[in-house]
C-alpha cells in the first residue's frame, strides 16, 4: 500500500514570514554557536517595526560581520518619521564568524529579497537603505528589481577598500583552499582580526573567504551602476579607515539616477549609523525622503 505523503502549506501571511525568519536565525544561532563569540541572540535577531498609518516600508540592510542591530537607531529614526522598517539578517550574520565563512554574496542577496518579500505584504512603496555591505547589497537589490522599489540608500558602500592588505585576499583565500584540498588546514589563515567599531555586535574574526565575497559583489554593482534611474542618496565618512573615501563620489558618478544626492560626513571612524555621528546622517536621510516625497506629512 503506497504511503500518502502530507505536505504542509506554507504560511506566506506577513505574521508567517516574519516567523518564519525568526526562528531560522535561530536554528542557525544554536547550530554555529560559538563560546566567546557569539552574541545574544536579540543582536541578531531580525526586526520589523510597523507604522499601520504608512503604506511605505524601508528594508535596511546591516553590513558585513555586523547584526541587525547595528541599524536599530537608523531604524527607530525612520519609524519615527511614519515609516515601515524591516531590518533582515544577512545569511552567516549574528551568529559565529565560521558560519559566515562558508556564505558568499548570494546567500546574502537571498536574505534582501525574504525581506523584501515581507515588506510587500504591508507597503505599496518600499525604499532600499544600507550601511556598508549593506549599502553594497541595496545597490545591487535595484539592478535586478529596478521597478520594485522607490529610492535607495547607500552609506558608506565598500566600492574600494583603503588597506593595502585588501588586494591580496583573493590571493590568501585561494591559498587557504588549497591548504584545506590537500589536508594543511595548520597552514591555512582562514580569519583576520576585525578592529571592530562596535564589538557587542560585530564579530571581532573576519573570514578572508567573506571579505572577498564582499569585492565580488562590488565589482558587480560598479557595473550596472548606471542602471539605476531611482532617487539616490549616497553617504560617505571623508576619514573612512576601511572604506576608501573615493568609493562614495565613484558611485555617485556612476549612478543613472536624474535625482540623486551626494553628502560627506566628517567621521574619523568606518561606522557611521550609530551614536552621535548618525544624527547627521539620519539628518542627510531625513531631508532626501522629504525631496522625494516619501515622508508622512506632519500632523
Amino acid at each position: 500500500m503506497m504511503r500518502k505523503v502530507e505536505f504542509t502549506k506554507k504560511d506566506d501571511t506577513l505574521d508567517g514570514l516574519l516567523a518564519a525568519e525568526a526562528s531560522l536565525f535561530l536554528q542557525e544561532y544554536e547550530k554555529h554557536f560559538s563560546t566567546g563569540e557569539s552574541k545574544p541572540t536579540a543582536i541578531g535577531m531580525p526586526f520589523f517595526l510597523q507604522s499601520p498609518g504608512s503604506e511605505t516600508g524601508v528594508l535596511l540592510i546591516h553590513g558585513l560581520m555586523a547584526a541587525p542591530e547595528e541599524v536599530r537607531e537608523w531604524a527607530e529614526f525612520l519609524h519615527q518619521k511614519g515609516l515601515t522598517v524591516y531590518a533582515p539578517r544577512l545569511s552567516g550574520h549574528g551568529t559565529s564568524s565560521s558560519d559566515l565563512a562558508a556564505r558568499n554574496y548570494y546567500d546574502w542577496l537571498d536574505s534582501v529579497d525574504r525581506g523584501h518579500a515581507i515588506l510587500k505584504k504591508c507597503c505599496k512603496k518600499i525604499i532600499v537603505a544600507g550601511f556598508s555591505t549593506g549599502a553594497g547589497l541595496a545597490l545591487q537589490t535595484v539592478i535586478s528589481k529596478p521597478r520594485d522599489f522607490e529610492a535607495v540608500i547607500s552609506v558608506s558602500a565598500p566600492l574600494h577598500f583603503k588597506r593595502f592588505s585588501s588586494k591580496f585576499a583573493e590571493t590568501l583565500n585561494a591559498f587557504n583552499r588549497l591548504c584545506l584540498r590537500r589536508g594543511l588546514e595548520g597552514m591555512a589563515k582562514e580569519f583576520m582580526k576585525n578592529n571592530a567599531d562596535n564589538p557587542h555586535i560585530n564579530y571581532l574574526l573576519c573570514p578572508v573567504s567573506a571579505f572577498v565575497q564582499v569585492k565580488k559583489l562590488m565589482k558587480k554593482v560598479h557595473r550596472s551602476l548606471n542602471k539605476i534611474r531611482i532617487p539616490a542618496l549616497v553617504i560617505q565618512a571623508n576619514r573612512d579607515p576601511k572604506v576608501a573615501p573615493q568609493s562614495g563620489p565613484a558611485i555617485f558618478k556612476h549612478l543613472g539616477s536624474e535625482q540623486k544626492h551626494f553628502a560627506w560626513v566628517d567621521y574619523h571612524m568606518h561606522g557611521v549609523v550609530r551614536g552621535q555621528v548618525a544624527k547627521e546622517v539620519f539628518q542627510e536621510v531625513d531631508m532626501f525622503l522629504a525631496r522625494c516625497g516619501l515622508l508622512q506629512p506632519e500632523k
